[in-house]
């Protein structure tokens, strides 16, 4: 068990609400995509959604397992405009996830299963900050 299990539950549905907002933000940037680069954009808003929607059930998983109950309340959600704004607002939903993450995993204490949970969730975090980053790049 944790050495906090109260603070690091609450982690676990700061960090569900966080994801859920990211799986509703980005399908929903997939379907609105437009534009000559929104086919190739657009896969890339479906493909992080899938994977924030594994990073959502990881966590649920890992919060029931601690006795706790799993959030479906999101975050606020941010949809609209044109590619080059869905691509900000990603890459800004994923620097405040970076630092979300790095904060949880310090909280961790002797639960290494958590913080490893944490720490995969973090790389794949760093890597969607990158696409958008590319992308934004791209954009210019």
């Amino acid at each position: 068990m944790p050495k906090k299990p109260g603070a690091l539950l609450d982690a676990l549905n700061e960090a569900i609400s966080a994801e859920l907002m990211a799986v509703t933000q980005y399908m929903w940037h997939h379907v609105m995509a437009s534009g000559l680069s929104a086919p190739a954009v657009s896969e890339e808003f479906k493909k992080a959604s899938i994977d924030e929607m594994k990073h959502a059930e990881h966590l649920a998983e890992r919060l029931n397992y601690l006795g706790g109950v799993p959030t479906t309340k999101p975050k606020p959600i941010k949809v609209g405009g044109d590619l080059k704004k869905m691509l900000k607002d990603n890459l800004s939903a994923e620097y405040t996830a970076i630092a979300m993450y790095k904060r949880f995993i310090k909280m961790c204490g002797d639960d290494s299963t958590t913080r490893r949970l944490f720490e995969e969730i973090l790389a794949e975090e760093e890597d969607h900050a990158d696409q958008w980053e590319t992308l934004l790049d791209i954009q210019k």
